[in-house]
């Protein structure tokens, strides 16, 4: 009796010391890491057949392809071989608790050159197509970019079947002039003008030796289903997506599962992706994927092929055109709609989240205009003409010396009257952590305007002709409205987003269109939590680079 008694207590301190173990394990456990050494430097590129200076990433133009699942942490050295700083942002990965991995020149010092800096960020609670890119100068412009998917998890249910591939098409506008030529163009106070062309994946889609097609950047098999996911990572130009012979089947965009409505073309406005299936199901033969300028009076175009396996066949030479005007553009967005029943990054509906059931309890209106400011060409939010100090906002404000560089809210919720002169300096405007907030954004110049916000994801509820007023607010969309990072502004027009400023950090608003935002048209949105609490923001990494004001200060005390 007193042996089986012993055999019992063994057997329950086993039981207790695995289940210690395993609790630990679990408590300790890690999402996986995934990481990357980049070689920034310049090299020769001719993507419009005239050699210019490229920026390259370990030699690639456009750079690597990040391919990561939910949850990962991405770990990224990067050396800047240029003769100038350099820094990369992630355009719409929302660094939750962490803007100190944004990448923009309010929250992080520039790597100088000669000089490494590693970047460490987790694609908490996402999914979906994004994009890196240069955040400094107009560097840009001369590459630097590419894609970054963040996959579903394994357990998490997709509401479309697996494609048979799944492919990155980066569209944007391209300059031949050197990015340092367009830098000075602006900082002389002039615009840069238009595109000298268009590219998909780096390319014009001719070769300009022979005239001929390029060889194809895809090659599908007859009756299977890709997915394309394309994203404008231009400078400054809306453009129409389209593939010759072939409908698109919307499925996600900045990093939300959409209604899956099907389309022959898609407007695609600068900063922002769309992932769309599409089925190899026409005659097998060579067929042009068309990405085309949109709101300009001239129409600039690039071509890529698509082979189907084994053929021959060159493309049909009458490529599809692109639609024309405003109104369809228009049109088109109020068809987009958020698939409420399928899951996100977490196996919950995306549409169990009722934004239109919040209490609003701020309303911020930005109006963007264009000024003359010393003889020289800028544009300003509310009056405010965006200059960045030497010392990053989010280093002055962790340092506790905020007054020794900038000053908070300089602009109203409300902008000023049309004649106020405009202002030059940082602006920073302050939003209480965790309140539901709504933005409207007019504009009233002739050409449009695309916004980004780092940091986080909006509801686009409403756009419309003409100034916003309360009564506005009757026609918004309060059900389905597609949860997403970046938003067209057609002329003359506004659009309104809300959002729960949930996300403690200094981030980042800013034009999407590059010569605007060189020029002012952004902002910082500071989101304090009261708690000096590692709950709610991380502390300051041991790795980040010092600059300005602070540098040799001591630490402050960390966050607890």
């Amino acid at each position: 009796m007193k042996g089986k008694k012993m055999s019992c207590i063994s057997i329950l301190v086993v039981l207790a010391v695995l289940s210690l173990l395993l609790g630990l394990s679990i408590v300790q456990a890690e999402d996986p890491y995934i990481y990357f050494t980049w070689n920034v430097t310049y090299g020769t590129i001719a993507p419009l057949g005239i050699p210019q200076h490229g920026i390259l990433i370990n030699g690639q133009f456009p750079g690597p392809n990040i391919n990561s699942t939910t949850n990962n942490n991405i770990v990224i050295n990067v050396y800047n071989h240029l003769d100038q700083p350099f820094l990369f942002t992630w355009n719409g990965i929302q660094q939750r608790k962490n803007s100190w991995q944004d990448g923009t020149p309010g929250t992080n010092c520039p790597i100088p050159p000669g000089k490494n800096f590693t970047y460490h960020f987790q694609v908490k609670d996402q999914i979906g197509s994004y994009f890196y890119f240069p955040s400094l100068a107009i560097h840009k412009a001369a590459g630097g970019f590419g894609g970054l998917r963040v996959n579903s998890r394994l357990l998490i249910p997709v509401p479309f079947d697996p494609p048979a591939d799944d492919y990155t098409v980066l569209i944007g506008d391209w300059y031949t002039k050197d990015h340092r030529v367009l830098a000075r163009l602006l900082d002389s106070g002039r615009s840069i003008g238009r595109p000298a062309g268009v590219l998909i994946n780096g390319r014009s889609g001719k070769h300009h030796a022979t005239g001929g097609d390029d060889e194809p950047l895809f090659v599908v098999e007859a009756g299977k289903t890709y997915r394309y996911r394309i994203c404008n990572v231009g400078l400054r130009t809306s453009l129409n997506f389209r593939i010759q012979g072939h409908t698109m089947k919307l499925v996600e965009m900045d990093g939300s599962h959409t209604v899956q409505n099907v389309y022959d073309a898609l407007d695609v406005h600068v900063g922002q992706c769309y992932s769309v299936l599409v089925t190899a199901d026409q005659t097998p033969k060579d067929y042009y994927m068309v990405a085309s300028t949109r709101f300009l009076k001239k129409v600039t175009t690039a071509t890529g092929v698509i082979r189907y396996a084994g053929s021959k066949a060159p493309p049909s030479p009458v490529i599809p055109e692109g639609p024309v005007g405003w109104a369809w553009s228009f049109n088109q967005w109020r068809t987009f709609r958020w698939n409420l029943t399928a899951s996100a990054a977490r196996p919950n509906p995306q549409g169990s989240y009722h934004y239109g059931s919040i209490n609003i309890t701020r309303t911020i209106k930005l109006v963007s205009s264009r000024a003359v400011v010393a003889g020289k060409l800028r544009y300003a939010l509310n009056g405010v003409s965006y200059v960045d100090p030497r010392t990053p906002l989010k280093l002055a404000e962790y340092f506790n010396i905020s007054d020794k560089v900038f000053k908070y809210n300089l602009i109203g919720d409300k902008p000023p009257a049309a004649a106020a002169p405009v202002k030059l300096a940082p602006n920073v405007i302050t939003a209480e952590f965790r309140t539901f907030i709504e933005i409207v954004f007019e504009n009233h110049e002739k050409s449009i305007q695309s916004y980004h916000l780092d940091g986080y994801s909006f509801f686009p509820v409403g756009m419309g002709p003409g100034k916003w007023t309360r009564k506005s607010r009757t026609t918004y969309n309060l059900l389905d409205a597609v949860s997403r990072h970046t938003i067209q502004v057609y002329p003359k027009s506004w659009t309104a987003i809300m959002l729960t400023f949930d996300n403690a950090g200094m981030w980042n608003l800013r034009s999407e269109n590059k010569e605007r935002h060189y020029l002012g048209q952004e902002l910082y949105v500071s989101v304090l939590s009261p708690a000096r609490s590692l709950r709610d923001e991380y502390d300051i990494p041991a790795n980040a680079l010092r600059c300005g004001k602070v540098v040799g200060l001591p630490l402050p005390p960390p966050y607890v």
